[in-house]
């Protein structure tokens, strides 16, 4: 009775294993290949016929001192290893939960004084101090300590929304009350993500401009003609993919 029924069992996982498993793969990757060739081969982007990127994946524009480069416009920040490291894409935001935000979150849950507040940001989150291994340092009653600059202040976390805005209003020139985009100071879920807003990249463009000695009129006409609609009309928003815009920078007489 049970070989009545086992046997038909382990054939039809077989087939259904080879079937969903090897062949419907392979048949929609062959399909891929010849009908979508530049999406299935990772959306690469040549310059004379090197790859410079994917359409898909971000990637950072650095000076030599590894800092942003102001001739170009700046992807949205990444936690994704060193930055936009696909092998280690991950969630970065801190969990509601996280000791480092507890009673220290702006307009949330802020207790009394933030004791680890800077000048410049009272929302401080303070990053600890570890050895020469990487360990994290405490003190004798077990209590967390933290990395202090040289005037005497906490040295902050620098993935964290008050500082990011810190550092983008620094490197564009904005007034300190400037508002900025959402995807200006947040990574992305992937921490991979190629796409900025408009408004993102608008208020990079006089930075860009001043750089290459360029009229700002041209960049921000550059930054229009680079801004994609919405998918099908309604989908999503607006976006500006940063290396497309950067590459077309390039080609600019100046």
């Amino acid at each position: 009775m049970l070989r009545r029924y086992l046997l038909p069992s382990v054939v039809l996982t077989a087939i259904v294993a080879v079937a969903l498993g090897l062949v419907y793969p392979l048949a929609m990757t062959a399909v891929g290949r010849v009908v979508f060739p530049y999406r299935t081969n990772g959306s690469l982007i040549k310059e004379n016929g090197k790859v410079v990127g994917s359409a898909l994946i971000g990637q950072e524009f650095l000076d030599k001192q590894g800092n942003p480069d102001p001739r170009y416009f700046q992807p949205r920040p990444s936690d994704a290893g060193a930055g936009y490291d696909a092998s280690v894409s991950s969630a970065s935001n801190l969990g509601p939960g996280d000791a480092r935000l507890i009673g220290n979150v702006p307009g949330v849950n802020m207790v009394g004084k933030n004791p680890f507040a800077t000048p410049d940001d009272p929302w401080c989150v303070p990053v600890q101090s570890t050895d020469k291994a990487g360990n994290d340092l405490t003190d004798k009653a077990g209590n967390p300590i933290y990395d202090k600059n040289k005037d005497g202040t906490y040295v902050c976390n620098s993935s964290t929304v008050p500082e990011r805005a810190l550092a983008y209003r620094q490197l564009n020139n904005l007034p300190k009350g400037t508002k900025l985009p959402v995807d200006a100071v947040t990574a992305s879920g992937s921490g991979l993500d190629p796409d900025i807003s408009p408004a993102n990249a608008d208020l990079q463009a006089a930075r860009v401009a001043k750089a290459r000695n360029l009229p700002a009129a041209t960049v921000e006409a550059l930054v229009k003609s680079h801004t994609d609609g919405r998918q099908w009309g309604f989908l999503g928003e607006k976006t500006v993919n940063v290396l497309d815009l950067n590459l077309a920078l390039d080609k600019l007489k100046q």
